[in-house]
């Protein structure tokens, strides 16, 4: 049988060992009062999905579901403030009940995407979103616009859980 050089397995396990490495941990909100999290939150800015990506006056809604899931309805303008209404109504399932800062957001059966409240002010008016991969983020707040301060702050809090920030752009948000 012939001998194979180091040199050829070498590269072979660094791929391997890169393609089952899990993404680093990503903390959360320490404790999330559900009651006072649900309701209405613009997206202020995102890293976003590729459905959100001309999306205007977005807001992500959240009511508690008598099964103990969470009713969530995303909507938006599609390509402008006057453009159509669209819609998306995910089921959010708690995975973390001490917390209640980790849940599925089930948007096609059975598929359950991370998410994971990464903070929640003290005011419960301005969150941020992520996932363990760290490909999409939502920073938001209770009201359609935040201060300069505030929204560099949200950048400083993403950078710090390891996101690009660079990724990030800020949904337009115009109401009347």
């Amino acid at each position: 049988m012939p001998s194979m050089k180091p040199s050829f397995f070498m590269p072979l396990v660094l791929l391997v060992l890169t393609a089952c490495s899990n993404p680093p941990p990503i903390h959360t909100a320490t404790a999330v009062d559900l009651e006072r999290f649900m309701g209405d939150w613009y997206v202020i800015a995102n890293i976003p999905t590729f459905i959100e990506t001309n999306a205007y006056n977005a807001i992500e809604s959240y009511r508690m579901a008598q099964d103990g899931t969470v009713a969530t309805t995303f909507s938006f303008r599609e390509g402008g403030f006057e453009g159509p209404r669209k819609a998306y109504h995910p089921t959010g399932y708690l995975i973390d009940r001490q917390s209640n800062a980790v849940w599925g957001m089930q948007f096609i059966w059975p598929i359950k995407s991370d998410y994971r409240i990464i903070f929640v002010n003290e005011a419960y008016d301005q969150t941020i979103i992520g996932r363990i991969h760290r490909d999409y983020v939502w920073l938001m707040a209770r009201t359609p616009q935040i201060s300069d301060a505030d929204y560099q702050g949200f950048l400083q809090l993403i950078t710090e859980a390891g996101y690009d920030a660079s990724k990030v752009r800020k949904v337009p948000q115009q109401w009347n």
